[in-house]
């Protein structure tokens, strides 16, 4: 199967790089905990970042920081869009938090009014917003992520999983009720499980107070550290699948009967006349993709592609022209 349903990264590391890292990797004691506090990782991702190591969080991916996030923060309503990543929801509903949602336009566009009143009538005490959003791809204007910014009185997570595929970060609107949300799992690193939390340094003190001790293990820990140092190869990798995804996007929009919608992620949604069709038939030509028909109303017979290489998407392209026709 061509793999194209979990957005990932679909390059392999190069061999050299790969002989580097396992040699690395043999050097680690695993009969040993892994370091608890992490601080030359958290030192190394805050010069990245332009913050200090106080501001960084790290977790097992971004799953587990969502976890200690809503575990953590006063109890009260979470709100955030519809549809948008499940997890947000999912967590919530765990931890027995209430959870209100602020549905989109048809066009998959937010006023930041409504997301602001919605917060103030549920008393909100804590708002997720994905930038750019999952499943739908679409980026926030920076004016609404703003006016939320500012006039949210809870906590407010800046989800920026896809943030490399963008054009614009949020690190700027960290305040003691602001967050920002990374992985880097989009990048290439998905094995690795490695999300990590930028903040407020004594609201990263707090949320510390509820990670688990060893939460990330020593592999993945020596793997981040020695990755972190070979980074300009996984964002040139970013810029490719930045250029294949427009490619894509003006290919798929050239296609009757395919509607496309705007990305700024590492995947494209499109609609169709018939999604579970459209969806058994790629599969039977060997393409996996991500059926969204169902999942919410907007996403009526929508799909979702990840962004994958030249010769992955090319078969896509002409897979779902055959079934067109």
């Amino acid at each position: 199967m061509i793999k194209l349903d979990a957005m990932e990264n679909p390059f392999s590391m190069p061999e050299d790089l790969r002989e580097k890292w396992a040699k690395r990797l043999s050097d680690v004691e695993i009969n040993r905990y892994p370091d608890a506090d992490m601080f030359e990782l958290r030192k190394k991702i805050a010069k990245r970042e332009g913050l200090q190591p106080e501001q960084v969080l790290l977790g097992n991916g971004s799953d587990e920081i969502i976890q200690m996030i809503l575990i953590a923060t006063v109890p009260g309503t979470c709100v955030i869009p519809g549809p948008t990543f499940v997890m947000y929801n999912l967590v919530s509903q765990w931890l027995k938090r209430p959870v209100a949602t602020v549905p989109l336009a048809e066009d998959f566009t937010m006023k930041d009014e409504h997301f602001l009143q919605v917060c103030a009538r549920e008393k909100a005490e804590i708002a997720f917003l994905a930038c750019p959003n999952n499943p739908t791809g679409n980026l926030w204007r920076q004016e609404r992520v703003e006016k939320i910014a500012k006039g949210m009185g809870g906590m407010l997570v800046i989800d920026e999983a896809y943030g490399p595929f963008s054009e614009r970060t949020h690190t700027d609107l960290i305040a003691p009720n602001v967050m920002v949300l990374k992985t880097f799992s989009k990048v290439g690193w998905a094995g690795l499980r490695m999300g990590y939390l930028l903040g407020d340094a004594e609201v990263i003190a707090q949320l510390n107070k509820v990670r688990m001790p060893y939460n990330i293990n020593a592999l993945t820990q020596a793997s981040a550290d020695f990755l972190l140092d070979h980074f300009d190869l996984f964002e040139k990798q970013v810029e490719v699948l930045r250029g294949e995804r427009e490619r894509m996007a003006e290919a798929l929009a050239a296609i009757d009967g395919v509607q496309v919608f705007p990305s700024q992620a590492n995947f494209l949604l499109f609609r169709v006349a018939d999604a579970n069709a459209m969806f058994e038939s790629l599969k039977q030509a060997g393409i996996l993709i991500k059926n969204m028909h169902g999942s919410d109303r907007l996403l009526s017979n929508c799909l979702r592609i990840t962004i994958g290489s030249e010769d992955e998407n090319n078969a896509a392209l002409t897979a779902l022209r055959e079934i067109l026709i």
